[in-house]
């Protein structure tokens, strides 16, 4: 058995190098045991991870390459397995890629598909707090993503808010922004960030000022802005009661606009 321990959970270049080493000596998956850190096992081999002499490169199509960057930031447990038995099957057959109706492929594209709502949600819904720092102002947000898409998402806040000083804080780990320089830090807790913010109140009010409820539609709503990320948006405190109250500000808006006597 081939023990293979990568860096991070989402390490896809220490798989990358990993996998391409393991497929060039013909190592089957069944044959390799993926862990992350320091993660137990009660199996002590090792894995040469030098490429043999002579090995050929394995070329795989681009579109592997997109779902295996992808893919390795979901939670799955069998995530980077899965990759491997795949990038078997595609070494030897690029055409795999294209049979959506395969178990393999299909079950990656969902892992996929996952991610990238995640990081869709991630840029909708991460709200900031200002902090005060000696004489500067940092802007601290808390959000607690489904995977392990932080580092992938960081790029997108650097150009969004380059000129801020920020951070954004998860569970599992956490990004710095200092105007010029990005870094990592270890995970943290809601409690980290600050209580109050004075500039919710604008955003609060700009919410209810765009609140339109002729268009409600709760269940569209809560498909795409679902319960659990509530707890950090200013503007879901008002939420509960603006639909509350939908019904008769519609009214009050086609009593307003009915021509006058």
């Amino acid at each position: 058995m081939e023990v293979i321990r990568l860096e991070a959970p989402d390490d896809f270049d220490g798989w990358r190098m990993a996998a391409r080493a393991l497929a060039a000596r013909g190592v089957p998956p069944e044959d390799v045991l993926w862990q992350v850190g320091d993660e137990v096992t009660d199996l002590f081999a090792g894995a040469d991870l030098t490429m043999p002499q002579g090995a050929k490169t394995l070329n795989v199509p681009k579109d592997f390459i997109d779902l295996a960057r992808m893919a390795v930031l979901h939670r799955d447990p069998q995530r980077f397995a899965l990759l491997y038995g795949l990038l078997i099957r595609v070494g030897r057959d690029p055409r795999v890629m294209q049979d959506r109706a395969d178990p393999l492929v299909r079950r990656l594209s969902v892992l996929v598909k996952a991610i990238r709502r995640d990081i869709h949600k991630m840029r909708a819904f991460v709200r900031f707090r200002e902090m005060p720092v000696g004489n500067r102002v940092r802007y601290i947000s808390w959000f607690e993503p489904d995977h392990h898409i932080l580092r992938a998402n960081a790029g997108f806040f650097v150009g969004r808010f380059a000129n801020m000083e920020w951070s954004i804080l998860t569970p599992d780990g956490s990004v710095h922004w200092d105007g010029d320089v990005l870094t990592e830090g270890a995970g943290a807790s809601s409690s980290d960030i600050p209580d109050e913010d004075p500039t919710e109140k604008i955003w609060e009010t700009y919410y209810a000022s765009i609140f339109n409820p002729s268009r409600l539609m709760t269940g569209a709503m809560l498909r795409e802005m679902p319960k659990k990320y509530w707890k950090n948006m200013p503007e879901t405190r008002l939420i509960t009661g603006m639909i509350a109250g939908a019904r008769g500000r519609e009214l009050e808006m086609i009593e307003r606009s009915k021509p006058k006597a």
